[in-house]
């Protein structure tokens, strides 16, 4: 294929396809150039079918390149490794809306990569590989029935925006990404701050119309470099062997699923697949490895007709009814907070875990976001659906169930002023039964309230199903809570978690091609009427408010504010200072670049004593505030003593008692606590002290102005009648003669020689230098 480029525009930016000089191994490939966003898309596929399996064998993946954005990775190897979250979520929606467009037969391997090999932050790169998957699918010789496209969507003062920027992005209520063919919606994944469902409708409607045009667009890049399909062995049941199943066990499977108790349908249904099976082989042995997909397709086949023929659903619900719900709080006495929820058999338990802001997420990936306050993980151990199998790490689908629930409840929750703390929700999945991911969502908001996290409203999620006429696809049904057996032979999995007032997450899944808007509107009014239901008879009875007080075993984090030039002082020299604070207190402590600090302690008065500490540091202390400080210093002349952590003053001998000392060293020695009382702060910001001023003052004392050792004194003598009693001063032969240098009102001369050996103060010559104290030098 010769080298060729497709140029367009999509949301006013160029487009661009190349295609037929870079990986030309592949069974299709192009580069996706979306300004100056550069992916490059492939699929590939094996020339003959995996052997033994029931399913198509189709990886998507999406490579984040930190070289795109000129990074080095992180890590000590500098290499990408495992995928990040948002790699992995990318993944899932490139994947969800491209699978049902492949035969239902096909079971040959299909490999679909997108690497992401340059970033404009203001052209996603998750619509750039959406589109490239589609045209490199669509072009090559893999059978599917495409094109797709996909775009962004926001909503900025009331208008939809279609592949916002990155500025418009952070102002956006909303960020939907949406799939869809020419004819209809095939995928949709929302985030919204409480968007109504009217506002939601139109703006995929929107979003449609753009998808519509670049749909258009590839298949005119098809149509002149377009592969012919190539044909493959096809994994259809044969029509002989399934009629002859059906003939057997149709009348037992319809009594067989009907069951509200999963247990019991699935053996039931068992026990008849054992019966068949041993029917079928006297039939004819050799059909005995279809058996599997006969009974599957039969009890599919009943379901369908249950629910679409005669409304009936094989739990015996009508069809916009919920399940039995509960809710309950305060499950587990030592967790922050903890919320079960249960509808039906689907069975979620949240805990709820409170941090300061030091433990949020640090996020290493191709966007600007840098760090995430809260995280939501979600597990699905095997015992849920009652299969005997180990615990494994977390996959793709666990990932995408806990990114819901997290994208669900960010809306609600307080800004970092209102209450300081990293947030942390693991749903486990106890029992599994349909809708796992909304159930996540209903638990974790009864956790955070038993929390005591001031959420702004309730958040509460639910699902609805859909079966479509095979032969006429505007012939559909819409039901409310679908259960498992309804999401396995159903057409769509339609996800909404709401407030009262409006959307905060959509995700939905389907099985056919495409979504018309008349379906996603009766969606969105049953998925509406079933949160309030949630939310208004079970979730508030349980909790009706966020507790007032933080758990016992939760940290308290108090917030405080210092000046930005003080920072360096609280944190010290190789952070000397506030490891020193952390040590004394077993706090911990967060410091922000604009001065911010949170204290965080499971103990109040630490966090008061720490508190007062910075405090002291950040801010000049007052004459007249008491602190207890250590002496590190002994002068002739006085102490001094470190009364905040990098602060010393000044303690005057006269200063240290009520009572005249000859010696420091008589009242205090290095290393002793005292007690000391600010009395000034000199215009060189250095600190007197007082350690007597602390006591109470003897009734006897009488204040020396001479500013010698201080203590109680005799009564003075009056200077004159002493010069008195000595009589006249002797005659020295008449007048002395002037002073060298004058008389002695007049000016002086100069000093003699030797004055300048006399002893003097001289400040700040040799000494070291001690954080906030003053240094003498003799």
């Amino acid at each position: 294929m010769s080298a060729r480029k497709f140029e367009t525009t999509l949301a006013g930016r160029p487009l661009v396809v190349e295609t037929g000089h870079i990986a030309q191994f592949a069974n299709g490939s192009c580069l996706i150039r979306y300004g100056e966003t550069v992916i490059m898309s492939t699929a590939t596929a094996s020339t003959t079918p995996r052997p033994g399996i029931d399913f198509f064998p189709l990886s998507v993946d999406y490579e984040e390149k930190m070289y795109s954005v000129g990074k080095f990775p992180g890590g000590f190897i500098k290499r990408e490794g495992r995928p990040t979250e948002k790699a992995i979520l990318t993944s899932r929606v490139i994947d969800r809306p491209i699978r049902p467009l492949f035969p239902k037969d096909l079971r040959n391997d299909c490999a679909v990569g997108n690497i992401v090999m340059s970033v404009d932050q203001d052209n996603a790169p998750e619509v750039a590989a959406m589109i490239g998957t589609s045209i490199a699918i669509a072009i090559s010789d893999i059978p599917w029935n495409g094109p797709i496209a996909g775009v962004h969507i926001g909503l900025v003062d009331g208008q939809v925006i279609i592949n916002p920027n990155e500025k418009q992005r952070a102002e956006s209520q909303m960020q939907i990404t949406l799939a869809g063919t020419e004819e209809k919606v095939c995928m949709i994944e929302a985030g919204a701050n409480e968007v109504p469902d009217d506002v939601m409708l139109n703006a995929i409607i929107e979003g449609h119309k753009v998808i519509q045009d670049v749909c258009r667009f590839i298949k005119s890049i098809v149509a002149e470099i377009g592969k012919p399909k190539f044909s493959y062995v096809s994994s259809e049941l044969p029509e002989d062997v399934f009629a002859a199943v059906k003939a057997f066990a149709y009348t037992g499977m319809r009594e067989a699923v009907l069951s509200d108790d999963k247990s019991v349908r699935d053996g039931k249904v068992g026990e008849l697949k054992a019966l068949t099976a041993a029917h079928i082989n006297t039939i004819n042995p050799d059909w005995a490895v279809y058996i599997g997909d006969a009974m599957y397709k039969l009890e599919k086949k009943v379901v369908r007709e249950y629910l679409f023929k005669e409304h009936k659903r094989v739990d015996g619900r009508g069809l916009d009814q919920i399940r039995a719900l509960s809710a309950d709080v305060g499950i587990l006495p030592r967790v922050h907070g903890t919320g079960l929820f249960q509808r039906g058999q689907t069975q979620v338990l949240t805990a709820c875990t409170l941090a300061p802001l030091s433990k949020v997420q640090h996020l290493d990936g191709l966007d600007n976001e840098e760090e995430k306050r809260y995280m939501h993980h979600y597990n699905f151990p095997p015992f849920s659906v009652g299969e005997a199998k180990s615990t494994r790490s977390p996959g793709r689908r666990e990932i995408g169930h806990g990114a819901l629930a997290e994208r669900s409840l960010v809306p609600v929750l307080p800004s970092e002023a209102e209450f300081p703390y990293a947030i942390r929700c693991v749903s486990e999945i106890m029992m599994s039964n349909g809708s796992t991911s909304q159930g996540s969502v209903c638990a974790s908001t009864l956790a955070l309230m038993d929390a005591g996290v001031p959420i702004k409203k309730p958040v509460a999620g639910i699902s609805s199903g859909l079966i479509v006429n095979e032969e006429n696809d505007k012939d559909y049904l819409v039901f409310m809570d679908i259960q498992g057996i309804e999401d396995f032979f159903g057409d769509m999995d339609f996800k909404v978690a709401g407030t009262v007032d409006g959307i905060t997450s959509i995700q939905v899944d389907i099985k056919v091609d495409g979504l018309s808007y008349d379906i996603i509107r009766d969606a969105f009014a049953m998925t509406h009427k079933g949160r309030l239901q949630i939310i208004n008879d079970v979730m508030l009875p349980a909790i009706s408010a966020p507790r007032t007080e933080l758990s016992p075993f939760a940290p308290k984090i108090v917030q405080i504010q210092i000046p930005v030039d003080k920072i360096r002082e609280v944190i010290g020299s190789g952070g000397k200072v506030i490891n020193r604070i952390i040590e004394e207190t077993g706090v911990e402590i967060d410091i922000e670049d604009d001065g911010r600090v949170f204290v965080a302690s499971p103990n109040s008065a630490a966090a008061d004593k720490a508190i007062s500490i910075i405090k002291g540091i950040a801010n000049d202390p007052d004459p007249g505030q008491v602190f207890e400080g250590r002496v590190t210093r002994l002068m002739n002349f006085g102490a001094f003593v470190e009364f905040l952590p990098g602060k010393e003053g000044l303690v005057h001998i006269s200063k240290l008692a009520w009572k005249r000392v000859e010696r420091v060293e008589d009242v205090v020695s290095e290393g002793d606590l005292v007690n000391v009382k600010v009395l000034e702060i000199d215009g060189q910001g250095r600190i007197n002290l007082s350690i007597r001023d602390c006591s109470e003052k003897p009734a006897d004392f009488v204040e020396n102005d001479g500013g010698d050792r201080g203590g109680p004194r005799g009564p003075m003598r009056d200077r004159g009648e002493h010069r008195d009693s000595r009589g006249p001063r002797p005659d020295h032969g008449g007048d002395r003669g002037p002073r060298p240098g004058g008389d002695r009102n007049g000016p002086r001369g100069p000093r003699p020689d030797h004055a300048s050996d006399r002893p003097r103060f001289n400040e700040r010559r040799d000494e070291p230098k001690k954080p906030g104290g003053r240094e003498i030098e003799f």
